[in-house]
C-alpha cells in the first residue's frame, strides 16, 4: 500500500480522491440524463467535496505532481463545467430550446463551457508543483458551479425566467475568465 504515498504514483492517495471526483461527476451525468435531478445535485456536491479532499491531501503528503495538476483540470472541467451545464441544460432548458431564443440558448452552453475550459487550461499553465496562490484570478470553476447551482434555485422560486437564466450563465462564464481576485480558502 505505500503506492497511496507515492509522489510518483499516479494512484496515490491524492490522485485516487480525483478519480472518485471524477466518478461522480459521471454518476452525476448519469442521473441527470434519466432526470433524476435529486441524486444528480448529490453527485455534484460529492464530487466538490472530493476536489476539497484531493488539495488537501496532495498539500499535507507531500503528493502534489505535474500529472495531479493535470488530472485535477480534467476532473474539474467534468465536475465543475459539464455538469452544472448539463444540469441547466436537463433542469430548465430541455424543452423550451425551441421556445426561447434559440441563438442565446446555444450561445449560453457554449460559451460557458468554453470559458471553463479556458480558464482550467489558464490556471495549468501558471501552476506549480506543491505552491498554492494565496488568491484566485477569476471565479475557480467550482464556485462557478456553485453560482450557477444559486441560478437554479432561485430559478425554481418562480422570481426569474429561463432567459435570465441563460443570461446568468453568460455573466458566469465571463467571471471565470475576469481579473476578480478571489481568496483562496
Amino acid at each position: 500500500m505505500t503506492f497511496l504515498f507515492n509522489k510518483n504514483s499516479h494512484f496515490n492517495l491524492a490522485n485516487l480522491a480525483t478519480f472518485f471526483n471524477i466518478a461522480a461527476g459521471m454518476l452525476a451525468i448519469y442521473y441527470l440524463t434519466h432526470n433524476n435531478f435529486f441524486a444528480a445535485a448529490l453527485f455534484a456536491w460529492l464530487a466538490g467535496a472530493f476536489d476539497i479532499v484531493d488539495g488537501k491531501i496532495a498539500r499535507k503528503y507531500n503528493l502534489s505532481t505535474e500529472f495531479g495538476i493535470q488530472l485535477d483540470s480534467f476532473a474539474d472541467f467534468l465536475s465543475f463545467v459539464i455538469v452544472p451545464t448539463m444540469f441547466i441544460f436537463f433542469a430548465v432548458i430541455d424543452g423550451k430550446e425551441l421556445i426561447l431564443f434559440t441563438p442565446l440558448v446555444a450561445f449560453a452552453f457554449i460559451y460557458y463551457v468554453i470559458s471553463g475550459l479556458r480558464r482550467l487550461i489558464q490556471f495549468n499553465i501558471n501552476a506549480q508543483e506543491g505552491e498554492v496562490e494565496k488568491y484566485f484570478i477569476g471565479v475557480p470553476t467550482p464556485l462557478g458551479a456553485i453560482l450557477l447551482w444559486v441560478v437554479y434555485l432561485v430559478w425554481l422560486t418562480g422570481l426569474i425566467n429561463e432567459n435570465i437564466v441563460l443570461i446568468s450563465m453568460i455573466i458566469i462564464g465571463y467571471l471565470l475568465n475576469s481579473k476578480l481576485k478571489i481568496r483562496h480558502p
